[in-house]
């Protein structure tokens, strides 16, 4: 009787004193799956202080919808909630709500990941302000060093100002030397400097530590998802209306764009998490959904994790105003299936892919920075021989591309590098105020040549006289390019006839005011959604062929999904 008596006490006063049973980084990064960031709440200078104060409904909510982890941003270091001087103590009744939200999500079996965010002193003067980032580190580990591995560490989000790429190095190496003292298994998630980007990696050292899980955010193309963004600067205003149409090219800049990371992964056999990636609310939806389907559904084919950004702000999925979710973003995220990606036609403006002397292209310097051009092979060589601090210190230009407002364009690079290198290519101005029409596209260079594509929208007056750009200058290894192309593209209109396996037909494709579903006995029920995952309309199959009115519809793809008597069939087509 005692002992029992003693076990309940123990556990009464210690509710979370878990056994420690770690499973090993790979497993947990396959268990954290599907995610999502309560953002605004925590990382903000008080929990209400940008509207969203956390709710335990919320994680209710996201465990029902089917996410399996929440990423929960935090500010720790505001006078409210801890000390400026040694020895830096956290304040109990922060740490107490910040356990309580732990235990919140724990309950809901999701796996939190808790992070150090906004600490401005610290990225302003990080050799100042080390000792007491890694004084609440201790703090924060000892506080949770017996709770299950579910629970994760983020030891800084988007190192970035006077913290640099070396300095982050050996920042990471110290915080783990006073979290594994209490946490020796617990994993930990390590992100990259400047800004957490995938840019980042090629500075990245990381420590002989087996509990690491290795984090990028990704908010490319940036006009895309950043448009109408106050906290930008600026420029975002004048980015509203940029598209995302799920073109194979669009894809394409992805892939590459990842294709350093994965192989950087592989490598130091380390799991990856995409910590944030998302889509500004002024995007249109339409953009948004597509873009956030692809990339769930590629991460997932990846084997990567990822948490949204996020749940019930700015870029959310859900409305606390209304209580009603964003449901083209929520099937997005976890529903829709990777779809075909969208067609397109194409006229080029110029495509060279044999140079035999650099006419039209020059190579322009800045800052001290020196080179010249070449022609062997075939193929354009830059050759730097000096490098300057910024990426327009050293810029290959060919003048003179006519693009029209309204149009839209695909920009194709191909290239590699002498060693691993970063670069920025696009389509822009060619006086001040050097207005890049295409957004800024990261190249990530290596010796195996590869390919960069994007697809843009000139929402700029028309300009007769632009420039194409690819800015080198911030190393020194020589850039070699096999084919540099401008097109001019149109989306394909025309999706034809579509026979499933069970015979169903759809026609005529494209339609304008009637469209025929033939061979639809099988079904009882037929629903027309938009890209975007809404409804328009759903009838009941009464016959073995239907005709459906659409001219109340507006132009663009649609989706037709027929379902009953345990089948079911997806099919597309065009109001034109």
């Amino acid at each position: 009787m005692r002992r029992t008596i003693l076990i309940l006490w123990l556990l009464a006063i210690a509710p979370f004193a878990y056994t420690q049973n770690f499973a090993s980084a790979f497993e947990i990064n396959q268990r954290l799956g599907r995610g999502i960031n309560m953002g605004n709440a925590f990382e903000a200078p008080l929990e209400s202080a940008w509207g969203n104060p956390w709710k335990e409904d919320y994680f209710k909510r996201m465990a029902e919808l089917g996410f399996t982890h929440v990423r929960i941003p935090i500010r720790w270091e505001t006078t409210a909630r801890s000390m400026a001087t040694e020895p830096y103590t956290i304040y109990a009744s922060f740490m107490q709500r910040i356990q309580q939200v732990v235990d919140a999500a724990l309950k809901y079996k999701l796996h939190p990941i808790i992070n150090m965010h906004h600490h401005e002193a610290f990225l302003n003067s990080p050799v100042d302000n080390k000792a007491r980032f890694l004084a609440m580190w201790t703090q924060i580990g000892n506080q949770f060093k017996n709770y299950p591995d579910s629970l994760l560490f983020e030891l800084f989000n988007e190192p970035h100002g006077n913290i640099t790429p070396s300095m982050w190095n050996g920042i990471i190496v110290e915080a783990l030397n006073v979290i594994r003292p209490t946490n020796p298994e617990r994993t930990i998630l390590i992100g990259t400097a400047p800004w957490g980007g995938l840019e980042g990696l090629a500075n990245l050292v990381l420590p002989d530590d087996a509990h690491l899980i290795l984090t990028v955010h990704y908010y490319n193309p940036f006009q895309f998802t950043h448009q109408g963004a106050d906290w930008v600067g600026g420029n975002a205003d004048s980015w509203l209306g940029t598209e995302w149409f799920d073109t194979q090219a669009e894809r394409d800049a992805v892939i590459a764009d990842f294709t350093f990371a994965k192989a950087f992964a592989q490598e130091k056999n380390i799991p990856l998490h995409v910590g944030e990636f998302g889509a500004y609310g002024k995007a249109d939806i339409a953009s948004r959904a597509r873009w956030t389907t692809f990339l769930s559904r590629w991460f997932d084919q990846q084997g990567f994790s990822w948490a949204y950004w996020e749940f019930s702000a700015g870029f959310g999925i859900f409305n606390p105003s209304t209580s009603q979710y964003n449901m083209a973003l929520v099937n997005a995220l976890l529903h829709n299936t990777m779809p075909e990606p969208m067609g397109f036609n194409v006229t080029p403006l110029f495509n060279q892919s044999t140079w035999t002397n650099t006419a039209g292209w020059s190579l322009n310097f800045g800052g001290g920075a020196s080179g010249s051009l070449s022609v062997s092979s075939g193929k354009l060589n830059a050759n730097i021989n000096s490098a300057g601090t910024q990426t327009w210190h050293v810029q290959l230009v060919k003048p003179s591309i006519a693009l029209e407002n309204g149009s839209m364009y695909r920009i194709i690079v191909v290239a590699s590098a002498a060693e691993p290198r970063t670069g920025a290519v696009y389509i822009g101005k060619s006086s001040d105020p050097w207005t890049a029409y295409s957004g800024y596209v990261g190249l990530s260079l290596g010796k195996d040549e590869t390919e960069y594509s994007t697809v843009f929208k000139m929402t700029h007056p028309t300009d007769n006289n632009a420039r194409f750009v690819v800015d080198l200058g911030t190393s020194a290894p020589n850039v070699v390019f096999s084919r540099i192309a401008v097109e001019k593209v149109t989306l394909a209109t025309h999706i034809p006839v579509e026979t499933t396996s069970l015979g169903v037909k759809v026609f005529p494709n494209p339609a304008s005011r009637q469209m025929v579903l033939e061979n639809v006995g099988h079904f009882t029920h037929a629903a027309l959604f938009d890209l975007s995952g809404r409804l328009i309309k759903s009838v009941q199959v009464d016959a073995p062929s239907m005709l459906l009115s659409v001219n109340h519809l507006d132009r663009g793809v649609y989706i037709i999904r027929l379902t009953g008597n345990c089948k079911s069939e997806t099919l597309k087509f065009i109001k034109n």
